[in-house]
């Protein structure tokens, strides 16, 4: 249990909430994401791409390869950084991104390894991996293939990857150990794990914590900068990197919206603006 909260209900909730996604085509609308309408410096947007979010989105990525995406990829883009051009991919890798979602980050990812090279996206989500997999068809990204199944238990076979991706989706998980000890046993000897994602400095509301939406929402999952380290280091993980990434305000002022039946009035909005940022983290498996 975290938070007073059973581990089946919160994935329940987060399956629902980005499967609706995946069917609408619409992240930001309904609250499925973590960021403010418009900010696809965080979450992406829905439909096509107004001149300003394609600015977002390349602010975002570092490469501009993302604009070359369709919009069919980019409109559920749901992430909070860049963590394929944080992996240094190389030619020929073998690479696995957790929580795929529609598949942006794989299809970069895939640009990078080329033909040689293979990339697996898991999602938990059905209706997410359908629309992934539509998104393979329409690119013909033969080296890309998605899975059903959950961060915590990953189809894949021991030490295979070379290279592990995510990107705003560990703080979706109630049981992020797990996550760490899985993405340890999939990778190979000298293996990188390279992640973009939601973390905290200092303690959030119990509010917060105990919220559904905030969890969906990216924010009362998310670990403390410290205590995510220390999982990756139980883990068996070396050589760890963590960089904090600032959010705009906006982007909290969204992700605070999304509680149901909290009162903010008591939420201590400096305090919160200060604790939630994005990071980039990269870790080792030991050779």
């Amino acid at each position: 249990m975290k938070n007073g909260l059973e581990d089946g209900s919160i994935r329940s909730y987060v399956r629902r909430r980005y499967e609706k996604a995946a069917l609408q085509g619409v992240v930001i609308a309904e609250g499925a994401g973590c960021c403010a309408p418009g900010q696809s410096s965080c979450c992406g947007s829905s439909g096509d791409l107004t001149p300003e979010q394609l600015a977002g989105v390349k602010q975002l990525y570092e490469t501009p390869d993302v604009l070359e995406l369709p919009k069919e990829v980019t409109e559920i883009a749901l992430g909070c950084g860049d963590p394929v051009t944080l992996a240094s991919l190389q030619l020929g890798q073998t690479v696995l991104d957790l929580g795929s979602g529609g598949g942006i980050d794989c299809f970069l990812a895939a640009k990078r390894v080329g033909p040689g090279g293979v990339v697996i996206g898991v999602d938990m989500t059905p209706a997410m991996i359908d629309r992934a997999r539509a998104n393979r068809e329409k690119l013909g990204a033969e080296n890309v293939t998605f899975r059903l199944g959950e961060i915590e238990h990953l189809p894949v076979a021991d030490g295979t990857v070379d290279v592990i991706l995510s990107n705003c989706v560990i703080n979706l998980s109630p049981d992020k150990p797990q996550v760490f000890r899985e993405a340890f046993r999939v990778l190979k000897p000298g293996g990188k794990l390279a992640v973009s994602d939601i973390v905290t400095r200092g303690p959030l509301p119990d509010a917060v914590k105990a919220n559904l939406a905030a969890w969906a929402g990216c924010v009362s999952g998310a670990l403390e900068e410290r205590e995510f380290v220390t999982l990756l280091e139980e883990a068996g993980f070396v050589e760890i990197t963590l960089a904090p990434v600032a959010l705009p305000r906006e982007v909290i002022d969204e992700a605070v919206e999304q509680l149901e039946e909290v009162d903010r009035s008591g939420l201590p909005e400096e305090d919160v603006y200060q604790a939630v940022f994005s990071a980039k983290v990269t870790a080792l498996k030991p050779a």
